[in-house]
């Protein structure tokens, strides 16, 4: 199976934002709450979204190097073989082609 799917990471990475998000909202309304427990929650909540905002940088750095990469190893193989290319994008072309206008009937 292939380990790196640049848009389940994309999804991954909204959902995490997201989550980040929500729980930082939570942390504003509840700065004006008072007590030991509250207070150590949100110490502990803070400590772990700043770690979570750190690793979903990271996250973030590794899929956009992956996705230069791909696209680097492809304008290289293109480069490299234009004839391949012409005749790939060409068989892909005409499938495209061949499905729309079979849906078309």
């Amino acid at each position: 199976m292939n380990e790196f799917i640049p848009a389940k990471n994309d999804n991954l990475i909204q959902d995490i934002k997201s989550v980040v998000d929500d729980a930082e909202a939570i942390l504003r309304a509840t700065a004006g709450q008072a007590g030991d427990g509250v207070t150590e929650m949100r110490a502990t909540l803070t400590a772990k979204l700043a770690d979570a905002k750190d690793r979903l940088l990271d996250m973030q750095q590794s899929v956009m190097d992956k996705t230069k990469q791909a696209a680097a190893a492809t304008d290289e193989y293109v480069h490299e073989n234009p004839w391949q290319s012409i005749i790939i994008a060409g068989g892909i072309g005409f499938i495209i082609g061949h499905l729309i206008s079979s849906r078309r009937n």
